[in-house]
């Protein structure tokens, strides 16, 4: 080879060399750790985890090839979820994503390693950001149902249902949500001269005895915010609901898919993809204190008229036409 081919040839190399650094970068393999509170035969779950992955694969991150994805399922049980947050931290991830109550274990098992969070209610009052604006740490995301959104289902139920006078409210007394969500549907329903009583929901137990005695007394309904018991009880609280005969506002729309009477509150599923724009941003070097916490944008109404139908209630048409979904 002459010497002036031999220099063109090696000065083109050398030009080419930052093209294949930075591929080689932007195919380096990067690790998400991810907290679930459902049980992993949740069908519900299962929809969360596929909407975040596609959201993630919209982004360029795909299984397999440029980014490895551990999932841990925590089945309702917060000894599951400090022990599974652990094992993730354990991994080395570049960044954890947390669904709902989860965020809290993963958090009090990390302060280094950022942190995703998805349908989290009342971050700030749980202390796991300083402000929405914000976060500060190595956690934000997107928070689940504000407090006012709750207060908004008291008023829901009684319009729903004039006749209820008395309404059990499902609370998850496991995190400082399940207390704001209370107050906020109590101050409610002052106005409306409508008695509200606690039922935890620690276990199904609980729920039983909690709706069998407001079932005793007559004009009961039921209040159902959305958190992590509720979610996993939603079957035995929709099934109860029908067999006391109780009006019931749930504070999302799968509940009413599964028989509920009707529902107000956020999409449930959008965090899930939101929040994969947030992995995406920290993975390509964003901080999570430099991200503000974002609260819901998209709420809906749904009604269940078959259950409604069964209740012997005539929904107003005030509610019919404002209604998102009516399943029939």
């Amino acid at each position: 080879m002459r010497r002036r081919e031999f220099v063109t040839l090696l000065s083109g190399a050398a030009a080419a060399w930052p093209l294949v650094a930075r591929a080689q970068q932007t195919e380096q393999v990067r690790r998400i750790g991810v907290l679930l509170f459902n049980a992993e035969n949740d069908p519900l779950g299962q929809s969360d985890i596929a909407t975040f992955q596609q959201a993630l694969q919209e982004l360029g991150w795909t299984k397999g090839r440029n980014v490895t994805i551990d999932y841990r399922w925590g089945a309702g049980d917060p000894e599951s979820y400090r022990a599974y947050a652990s094992e993730l931290v354990a991994l080395a991830p570049d960044v954890l994503f947390g669904a709902g109550p989860t965020a809290r274990a993963l958090q009090q098992a990390t302060r280094m390693v950022p942190i995703v969070f998805a349908g989290l209610n009342d971050p700030v009052g749980g202390g796991v950001v300083a402000s929405l604006a914000r976060p500060g740490g190595n956690i934000t995301g997107f928070a689940g149902t504000e407090n006012s959104t709750n207060g908004k289902l008291a008023e829901f139920l009684k319009e729903i249902s004039p006749r209820v006078t008395r309404a059990a409210v499902i609370r998850d007394p496991t995190g400082p949500a399940g207390q704001g969500n209370l107050g906020a549907i109590q101050a409610a329903a002052v106005s409306m001269r409508m008695e509200v009583r606690p039922v935890d929901a620690r276990d199904a137990g609980e729920i039983e005895r909690g709706l069998a005695s407001l079932a005793r007394e007559p004009n009961g309904g039921l209040i159902v915010p959305v958190s992590a018991q509720a979610i996993l009880h939603r079957e035995l609280i929709v099934k109860l609901a029908a067999l006391h005969q109780l009006p019931a506002v749930y504070g999302n729309r799968f509940f009413v898919a599964e028989g509920g009477l009707a529902s107000y509150g956020p999409l449930y599923i959008d965090p899930f993809r939101r929040a994969a724009g947030y992995v995406d941003r920290i993975l390509r070097g964003e901080k999570p204190a430099d991200l503000p916490v974002q609260a819901p944008t998209k709420y809906e109404t749904v009604l269940n008229l078959k259950t409604a139908k069964a209740l012997g209630i005539e929904v107003p048409t005030s509610i019919l036409v404002r209604a998102d979904e009516v399943i029939e």
